[in-house]
């Protein structure tokens, strides 16, 4: 039924369908492949033998999973992996992972995206869960959430969970989650998979340039990973692009654009020669862009007026690199609208992921092509 009705979509917009099928089956598999926050090893594994399984070298380090094809020079993306899920930290007790106490020294309280998850916790609610090992990936077991508050004590979100009585303190539990399309939209848990899944593609197409797949961005520590990475190497770059979704309240203000850019975050500005060519491709198609920079900004000086505290700009993994690296390394981010944001249930518009794939072939392979 999913892609009879995808297929059907497609045709009715004059889209060749076959190759965003593919797309969706690389989207699909990794959907329902978990991938806590903090326990990402499994999921590492599962990219590097799809990588290399298309003759892709792949290197895991601590945190980072590094794919080059062909020409590593030609190219420099990179996307978190990991996702939203729960850690058991006792008997019975299940807590929200990337703010467990340890995880949440880079976290302020006062962005958009955490301000968006203090009002969506009710939504885990009768949320289906599956523990799974760690290291192997192994299924531990399946459960259900009945109750989810939040322990002002421990600062953290609280879950009870029926029927992973039995798991050990550090186990894992993963939202049970399947890809979903209707009307011209698709929903999972899409934070990340969706970028990830994009470059799997990418290098199906013929991308030759380099990835980074890195771990722990929910915990605000997947910079870091990076950053190490090319410190190790000694060199620097101002190409780097980092993909990402990014949350918006409703699909009007979602759907305003297709493609999420920025000029900056809280920690840094971004110069760049790829805003200017990811912009210059987007006029020459005719796809609509914004700032969400510009964005928060409309939306805190209504707030200033009303007496609300404004809302921080966001910390993006490339914003965290641009200040830890004193400007060697640079770039920009390239992120498609959600809504939803952090749930089971987030939701992006197949077009604006059309448009993303057309961009990402015309800045990465077309122009490898012509060189």
């Amino acid at each position: 039924m999913f892609k009879t009705l995808f297929l059907k979509h497609m045709r009715e917009r004059g889209e060749a369908p076959t190759e965003m099928s593919r797309f969706l089956d690389i989207l699909k598999q990794l959907v329902r492949t978990p991938s806590v926050v903090g326990t990402e090893h499994s999921f590492f594994l599962f990219l590097k033998r799809e990588l290399e399984e298309i003759g892709i070298q792949t290197t895991l380090y601590e945190g980072v999973l590094v794919a080059e094809g062909k020409n590593p020079d030609s190219g420099m993306i990179s996307a978190h992996i990991d996702r939203h899920g729960l850690i058991c930290t006792g008997p019975n007790e299940f807590q929200y992972a990337a703010f467990t106490a340890q995880n949440r020294g880079d976290l302020t309280g006062d962005s958009v995206s955490e301000k968006t998850y203090q009002d969506i916790k009710e939504r885990f609610i009768n949320q289906r869960v599956q523990a799974y090992d760690p290291w192997s990936g192994a299924y531990l077991g399946l459960g259900e959430i009945n109750h989810a508050y939040f322990c002002e004590r421990r600062g953290n979100v609280v879950f009870n969970v029926q029927g992973l009585e039995h798991l050990y303190a550090g186990t894992p539990v993963a939202f049970m989650d399947t890809l979903r399309y209707q009307d011209g939209y698709l929903s999972a848990q899409l934070d990340n998979v969706l970028s990830a899944a994009m470059i799997l593609f990418l290098y199906e197409k013929g991308y030759q340039g380099r990835a980074f797949f890195t771990a722990e961005e929910e915990a605000g520590k997947s910079w870091r990973f990076l950053l190490e990475w090319f410190r190790g190497r000694d060199i620097g770059t101002d190409e780097l692009l980092v993909l990402d979704t990014s949350p918006y309240p409703d699909r009007k203000t979602a759907d305003a654009q297709h493609i999420v850019l920025r000029n900056r975050d809280a920690n840094a500005t971004f110069t760049s020669p790829l805003r200017h060519k990811i912009t210059d491709i987007c006029d020459a198609f005719s796809i609509s862009y914004g700032y969400k920079d510009h964005f928060i900004e409309a939306l805190n000086e209504e707030r200033i007026a009303q007496d609300l505290f404004p809302y921080s700009l966001g910390s993006t993994e490339m914003g965290r690199l641009v200040n830890a690296s004193e400007g060697n390394i640079q770039g920009t981010t390239f992120q498609l609208p959600t809504t939803g944001y952090h749930t089971t249930r987030e939701t992006v518009s197949m077009a604006a992921v059309i448009d993303a794939i057309k961009i990402l072939e015309t800045l990465y392979i077309e122009e490898d092509r012509e060189t």
